[in-house]
């Protein structure tokens, strides 16, 4: 069975999208309808921004958002048996399994770009890759700090796992990984505590735009990041969406329950190999590759 893909924020490239949008038909009305619909040019600013421009909240995801969807959208080969996507690729996933229209899932990831940024100002945070610890030793250190946030954010694969806080509190967290045996506890250049409580002021801006958006059967299950699960019930689907902000990206287990469920082929739709190489980690035995 094959699984098709979406990665999220930080596969964003200078020139991204512009080899597809020259080469497929299909693929042009999508980059054009984007800008009508966003109101402000981003294929320029993808095709021909420099990496400080691509890196502004509002552009980036909608950007991958835009280059990932014409990747699949534009394959006449793509016949997905089911989806996933990485945060912000979740999005893309539902577009690909028709779950949402292309316009109004454009619209709710530029709404939730402009609530993750205003959540950002109101809370000051950061996030941190830890690198050589079981899942559960990080969950622990992360329990320890009892006087600021500090939370698991994104199970990537085996031994690198992404945490999410105060600055404050990822600063005592990676020295406290670190003492546990952390081969690397990295701070990470993000606007904020992204899959944490401190998205809160963000989830509740967007909950009220995804309730308010058509939502139709899905053609094949989307895995979604907050329980690694399938699901084609339109209500379970929106509900698990609205929480995804505020929730740990399980990505280590959706591609598990994938493989377990029947998943032997991973394409990666979408600017990167991020995807792929994380697959490669957590199921070696499947096959991973990108379109």
């Amino acid at each position: 069975m094959r699984a098709y893909v979406f990665p999220g924020q930080g596969a964003q490239f200078t020139g991204m999208g512009k080899d597809i949008y020259e080469a497929s038909p299909k693929a042009k009305i999508l980059f054009d309808q984007a800008n009508a619909i966003l109101g402000f040019d981003i294929t320029s600013i993808m095709f021909n921004g420099t990496a400080d421009e691509l890196k502004q909240t509002r552009v980036t995801q909608p950007a991958i958002f835009i280059h990932s969807v014409a990747i699949a959208l534009s394959n006449d080969s793509f016949s997905p048996d089911m989806v996933a996507g990485h945060s912000l690729g979740e999005f893309s996933a539902l577009v690909a399994n028709k779950a949402l229209s292309y316009e109004d899932g454009l619209k709710l990831v530029y709404k939730r770009a402009m609530a993750m940024q205003r959540a950002c100002e109101i809370n000051p945070s950061t996030m941190a890759a830890i690198l050589g610890l079981d899942d559960h030793v990080v969950e622990e250190v992360c329990a320890s700090i009892t006087d600021e946030v500090v939370v698991a954010a994104n199970y990537n694969c085996p031994g690198q796992l992404v945490i999410s806080g105060s600055i404050k509190g990822i600063e005592i967290a990676c020295e406290k990984m670190k003492a546990a045996g952390a081969k690397r506890a990295l701070p990470l250049q993000v606007g904020g505590a992204f899959h944490s409580p401190l998205m809160e002021p963000a989830r509740e801006e967007l909950a009220s735009a995804i309730e308010a958006t058509k939502f139709s059967t899905p053609v094949c299950p989307v895995y979604q990041n907050v329980n690694a699960s399938p699901s084609s019930d339109v209500n379970a689907i929106k509900k698990n969406l609205i929480a995804q902000l505020t929730a740990p990206v399980r990505w280590t287990q959706s591609v598990q329950k994938m493989v377990a469920d029947g998943g032997t082929t991973f394409i990666e739709c979408g600017p990167g190999k991020v995807l792929q190489g994380l697959v490669k980690k957590i199921a070696p035995q499947a096959e991973a590759m990108s379109i």
